[in-house]
């Protein structure tokens, strides 16, 4: 009867997402019967976001972090530097350098990942693959990133690298690439191991690296339900924000008797991604709360805003060169993080050189734009070239002057 019900509450998720098809008591009781599906202590369920106020919120747990993503600016910390146990939000690393493959143009999704016995032997969370079996990329990041199958990424760093072991050297590589010094990994999956540790900020770290530019994965990581096997073999996502938070994008989540109950929610709205990093909270309500009072406090608090003016500055006079101007710009990624109270009353100023010299350089500095709240100055932008404008030689000088002299 146990095992019916459940069968329905998933049904009903996916069939019918809406409140019409499973109310919110509904959901409630499951989630109490089931402990395994616990989403929030009180599991608020599509709330709106509470009013704009800077307070810090009050978090139940050791250690945590809120990036923005496009910026990297942290919103909130709470011991991120103390280094803990991750569980499987190590498969992060994993998934990057997978992502980073895939990009590179080193492996395509269809290719075929051969499953060893070591792969099969993993144990803890797994997707129960068998030694000679064979899997696409695609379904091993599937395994992954829903499932946080243990032995899918095993297969995944054998694949490609030859041993879990000199894939965890690269993870080490990677780590230490992006500034992550409170991490050291000793393998691939999250599984317990002395030593094996990282921190809230370097979480962080890794995640934005991962969004920011390998969005295809936000593929994988929103999937609710999905399966192997030609359907045979059903996978729920251990991520329960993707399901009951809106914007949810990700990220991991990740469980020990060690590490306990740790995770990498990530979210989107209005067009700001939020990292919020939760380590070594006591139950999984505990940790998602948590992830959610992060992610409110963020969105309620905070607008990503363009750094650049209201209106393009002209063109810019070249002193002798090929051609008589130069087009300024300003990058179309230059955003600011700022609060939302103070939006309304930003002021930008644009300063810009009348003429330059030639030869003129793409991506030479020709001024800049400076935002500013009040007295405080926020942020200086530079105003760049568009072009490269190279200095007249001297006989094309002597040309343009006998021209001038022949048609006056």
């Amino acid at each position: 009867m146990k095992m019916k019900r459940l069968l329905i509450f998933f049904c009903c998720l996916i069939t019918f997402p809406s409140a019409l098809a499973v109310t919110v008591q509904d959901r409630l009781d499951l989630l109490a019967e089931y402990p395994e599906l616990e989403v929030f202590d009180e599991a608020p369920f599509d709330e709106p976001l509470p009013a704009a106020g800077l307070s810090a919120p009050d978090l139940n747990v050791p250690s945590a972090l809120l990036m923005e993503k496009e910026t990297g600016a942290v919103l909130f910390a709470l011991n991120e530097r103390e280094a803990r146990q991750p569980a499987s939000v190590t498969k992060i690393m994993t998934m990057l350098l997978t992502m980073e493959a895939l990009d590179g143009g080193l492996i395509k999704l269809t290719d075929k990942v051969p499953v060893s016995g070591y792969a099969q032997n993993m144990g803890g969370s797994q997707v129960y693959m068998h030694e000679g079996e064979e899997y696409s990329v695609g379904e091993m990041l599937k395994a992954i990133v829903i499932a946080s199958g243990n032995d899918a990424s095993v297969a995944m760093a054998e694949y490609l690298s030859g041993s879990e072991e000199t894939f965890v050297g690269r993870m080490n590589e990677r780590a230490a690439e992006l500034g992550m010094t409170d991490t050291v990994f000793k393998n691939c999956s999250g599984l317990p191991e002395n030593g094996h540790v990282t921190s809230a900020r370097d979480i962080a770290l890794m995640s934005r690296e991962l969004l920011l530019n390998h969005p295809a994965v936000r593929e994988y990581t929103t999937i609710w339900m999905d399966s192997l096997r030609d359907g045979t073999f059903t996978l729920a996502n251990t991520n329960k924000l993707v399901r009951f938070y809106q914007g949810a994008t990700g990220l991991k989540t990740g469980s020990t008797s060690a590490a306990k109950y740790c995770l990498s929610g990530t979210a989107e709205r209005g067009g700001m991604e939020l990292i919020a990093v939760i380590m070594g909270a006591e139950t999984a309500g505990i940790r998602f709360a948590a992830a959610r009072k992060l992610l409110d406090f963020g969105f309620a608090n905070y607008q990503l805003v363009p750094a650049y003016p209201d209106r393009v500055p002209g063109p810019v006079s070249v002193i002798l060169g090929t051609l008589p101007e130069v087009m300024p710009e300003i990058s179309a990624q230059a955003k600011l993080l700022v609060e939302k109270r103070q939006v309304k009353d930003l002021e930008k100023a644009v300063t810009l050189a009348e003429s330059v010299h030639a030869p003129v350089i793409r991506g030479q500095k020709l001024g800049e734009v400076t935002v500013k709240h009040g007295d405080q100055t926020l942020a200086v932008i530079p105003i760049t070239a568009a072009d490269d404008i190279p200095r007249l030689t001297f006989a094309q000088i002597f040309g343009r002057i006998l021209k001038l002299f022949l048609m006056g």
